[in-house]
């Protein structure tokens, strides 16, 4: 079963985390990680960033993705690196 009948199959998912996921999935590497900002993700979807981050929330509540919060070298946040399952 393909990645695409397992989240259109899964009539709890929200649409908005549909979206999300295939916008991660048409952005991750072979290994399924990507690291786009939630600012980036709202504006290329035309979404709010609070649409995003529930989304987000969704698909890491449904076991969808793993999100590991970065951080830069003086302790700062920076994006987060989401792997897809």
């Amino acid at each position: 079963m393909s990645y695409f009948d397992s989240i259109y199959a899964d009539t709890l998912l929200p649409p908005r985390a549909v979206s999300v996921y295939m916008y991660l999935k048409d952005r991750s590497n072979s290994a399924g990680s990507c690291w786009p900002g939630i600012k980036t993700i709202a504006k290329d979807m035309n979404l709010s960033r609070s649409t995003v981050k529930r989304a987000l929330a969704d698909l890491e509540q449904h076991g969808y993705l793993a999100k590991l919060p970065r951080y830069r070298p003086n302790g700062s946040n920076t994006s987060n690196l989401y792997t897809l399952k």
